[in-house]
């Protein structure tokens, strides 16, 4: 498992859900867009300050954004 593709396919799953863009997400965990599309696009790892403060926007427990849909 690659788990930096899972958490990068996981969180653009759940902020598409939301209805919301890269810029107003990124807006709402108050983190820059260009490093919210870097972490969808596999280019960034995360600190668990960042995964907590992404999963509080996203409103879901931190877990979820590590769980492999391919299992």
């Amino acid at each position: 498992m690659d788990i930096i593709k899972v958490f990068g396919t996981n969180l653009k799953k759940y902020r598409t859900a939301m209805g919301i863009s890269q810029e107003a997400f990124a807006e709402k965990c108050g983190m820059h867009r260009t490093y919210i599309s870097a972490i969808e696009c596999y280019r960034r790892s995360i600190a668990l300050e960042n995964v907590q403060r992404i999963a509080d926007a996203l409103e879901i427990d931190a877990y979820k954004l590590f769980i492999d849909k391919k299992i």
